[in-house]
This record gives C-alpha cells, sequence and structure tokens, in this order.
C-alpha cells in the first residue's frame, strides 16, 4: 500500500511536438524472481515513470523504489502474485533511487539496487487550470489526512484509556472504530517506516520477522484472548498501551510537519494500495485475527480510496470520464455489499458471521475496483 511523502509533483514532459515523455517510453521491466528484482534498464528520464513487475517466483512479493539513503520509501507496489505481471505508475525527479523487493512482503528488503533518474530537460507544460487543479488536489488530500490522524490520536488515547482503567467492554467497543481512522490513510503511515510496524504489526508477521510485537494487535488479542492462552499482566498491558500512544503521537507529530507533502501520484498510488491491502489480508480474515472486526477496517480502507478518488476525479475526468463512471459504478457495488454486513449505524457483524459464497462475493467486488482503480495514477500524472 503506498503513498509517498515528500517526493514533488512531476507531469509527463512535452517537446515541441506536443508529445510527452511517458507517453513515448516503453515500460522498464522488472522480473521478481525470489529475493531479486532487476529493473531493465535501470535509468529513466524525470517525470512519469512506468515499470511492468513480472513476478516470476514461488511467493507473493513487494516492489519498492527507495530515496537515495536506501531508507525512504518513494513508492511501493504490493500483492504481486506468482506467475503475473502488473503496471506501476510513478513522478519521479532527477537523482540516485534504489530498487529493491521484499518476499512475501514481510521483513528485510532484498535485491537492493541503484536506479538513476536523469534529468530530462523539459518544462512542465500545464494549463493554469491544471495546475490549480493538482494543487488543490494535493492541499486537500494533506488536510484530509491530517484530519485523520488527529481523530486517530484522539481515539487512540480514549482507547487506551479504557483499556487500562480495566473497562475492558469498552474497550473492545472502541477498537475498530479508532482503528478505521488508521485504516483510512494506512499508506502514509507506511510511508514512514517504523511507524506503521509499531502500530500495526501482527502476531504472524512478528514471529516471521522476529520483530518486536507492539501496537494494536498485542491488545486486540489480550481483550479477545483465545482460550488456554495468558492475559497480559497489567504492567505489561499499560506498558503496550503507553507505547500505542507514544508511536501514535510520533505520526500525528510527522504529518503536522511543515514540509510534510503529497503529491499527485502518491495519492492515487495511496489509493490502489488501499484496495490492494483489503485483497491481500482484510477479505481473508487475517487482520483481526482473534476480534474478527475485519469488515470495519474493510469499509475504512474502502472509505479512504474512495475520498482519494474523490480528490483526484475531476483531474481523473479531464483524460479519462469512461474510467471515472467504471470507479463509479464498481464504488457503489461494493459500498452496497459492505452496507449489508452492518449491524447497527456504525457497526458491523463479526467477519466469521461470513460464509464462504459471501467472502468470495465481497473479494469479487474489491477485484473488481482494483481493476480499473490500479489505472488512476497513469491517467492523472500521464
Amino acid at each position: 500500500m503506498s503513498v509517498v511523502v515528500g517526493v514533488g509533483t512531476l507531469a509527463g514532459c512535452t517537446d515541441a511536438t506536443g508529445t510527452t515523455t511517458a507517453d513515448r517510453a516503453e515500460p522498464l521491466e522488472v522480473t521478481i524472481d525470489g529475493d531479486t528484482c532487476p529493473v531493465s534498464p535501470a535509468q529513466s528520464a524525470s517525470g512519469t515513470t512506468r515499470f511492468e513487475l513480472t513476478n516470476n517466483g514461488s511467493e507473493v512479493n513487494e516492489f519498492e523504489i527507495l530515496a537515495d539513503d536506501k531508507l525512504r520509501v518513494v513508492g511501493e507496489k504490493e500483492n504481486l502474485q506468482p506467475g503475473t505481471t502488473t503496471p506501476f505508475t510513478i513522478v519521479l525527479e532527477p537523482g540516485t533511487y534504489y530498487t529493491a523487493c521484499k518476499p512475501n512482503m514481510v521483513g528485510e528488503i532484498t535485491g537492493i539496487a541503484e536506479f538513476t533518474v536523469t534529468d530530462s530537460g523539459q518544462t512542465v507544460a500545464e494549463t493554469d487550470d491544471v495546475q490549480g487543479q493538482r494543487g488543490t488536489a494535493e492541499a486537500d488530500y494533506t488536510a484530509y489526512v491530517r484530519d485523520q490522524v488527529g481523530a486517530l490520536l484522539a481515539g487512540t488515547e480514549e482507547f487506551t484509556g479504557a483499556y487500562t482503567a480495566g473497562d475492558l467492554d469498552r474497550a473492545r467497543e472502541l477498537y475498530p472504530r479508532a482503528r478505521m481512522h488508521f485504516e483510512r490513510i494506512e499508506p502514509v503511515a507506511e510511508a514512514f517506516g517504523d511507524i506503521d510496524p509499531a502500530i500495526d504489526l501482527r502476531e504472524a508477521d512478528s514471529q516471521d520477522t522476529g520483530d518486536p510485537w507492539t501496537g494494536w494487535h498485542v491488545l486486540e488479542k489480550d481483550l479477545w484472548l483465545p482460550a488456554g492462552q495468558q492475559p497480559l499482566s497489567p504492567a505489561n498491558g499499560r506498558e503496550i498501551a503507553e507505547l500505542l500512544d507514544r508511536d501514535t503521537q510520533k505520526l500525528y507529530d510527522l504529518v503536522h510537519a511543515d514540509d510534510f507533502a503529497i503529491s499527485l501520484d502518491e495519492i492515487s498510488n495511496g489509493a490502489i494500495a488501499l484496495l490492494e491491502e483489503v485483497a491481500s489480508t482484510k477479505v481473508t480474515g487475517e487482520e483481526e485475527t482473534f476480534s474478527h472486526t475485519d469488515l470495519y477496517d474493510i469499509q475504512a480502507n474502502v472509505e479512504g480510496a474512495s475520498v482519494a478518488f474523490g480528490i483526484l476525479r475531476e483531474l481523473a475526468e479531464q483524460e479519462d470520464p469512461d474510467l471515472v463512471t467504471e470507479i463509479d459504478s464498481r464504488m457503489t457495488s461494493l459500498t452496497k455489499i459492505l452496507d449489508g454486513y452492518r449491524d447497527g449505524a456504525d457497526s458491523f457483524v463479526p467477519f466469521t458471521e461470513l460464509d464462504v459464497a459471501e467472502r468470495k462475493q465481497l473479494s469479487d467486488a474489491v477485484n473488481a475496483l482494483r481493476r480499473p482503480l490500479a489505472m488512476l495514477t497513469d491517467v492523472v500524472v500521464g
């Protein structure tokens, strides 16, 4: 799932004939095979850059583009299934980057290789109107992210307050509702590296990587404790809760920093990533292993994608109105299915109540929306 933080927005550059660099360029081929993912060629001109990601390996994988410090994620494409070829579009400024992959989408990145973006030497030819629309979209989404993280901080503190006070029924009620603010903007948190695993690491992923298990899901397990397992001691529970508060405050501080910025392709790729998150972990019931509150997460992911798409709608309509119509239709269908599992105005039934056919219907609707939404970045920045 992938929002880029702090990378400038560039459009496809134009020459005297009106043809953009992006229009002329063939996609760069990325061959993923387990822990390697070479790019051919390993360079591109600045502006809109298209990749074609082919996973020849036997496991799901993730492709990442890193800044020159090899730490900050500039862009990523998750849930690359074995035997598939997936397009990925991003806007890159001149400079040195690194590409890498992450087998099974957990643990350390592998296959790190240098990727050079040369200066195309061409200016962006945009009308003042388009420039204004782009700036407005970026400002609007930045404000949305800050609003959601502010609500997340307040909701987290209310949740941890109930938990540490021993009001466990109230904590169980607050748990999925507070998390929805995080799920709506999760790609932003992922772009900050350590923040996302500190807050949202699942127990199974912690066991796979050996990383310390902290955050929401530790408290989730304690609130919906499996039979035969020991609860956290009051001291340990308080320690986890206080750490969750501090890590959420860090996220709040980061998105409210003066240099925090989100570019156009980050908005659209973030919307795409949210749907990929639903498809890879949410519709399988893997995310909320103990509480089975996955439908809250799915609703929030869809809402986050919908907001991002809505912010980009005007720009997308100018380039491909048919795509906008298709996304609208698919979004409406998916929302209608989710509404069928509501249990009151702001509640959902446990995910375990969905039978096999219902889970397939939900998964099919998610995938039907993912396909047109995956074209959004190409349309708004290409």
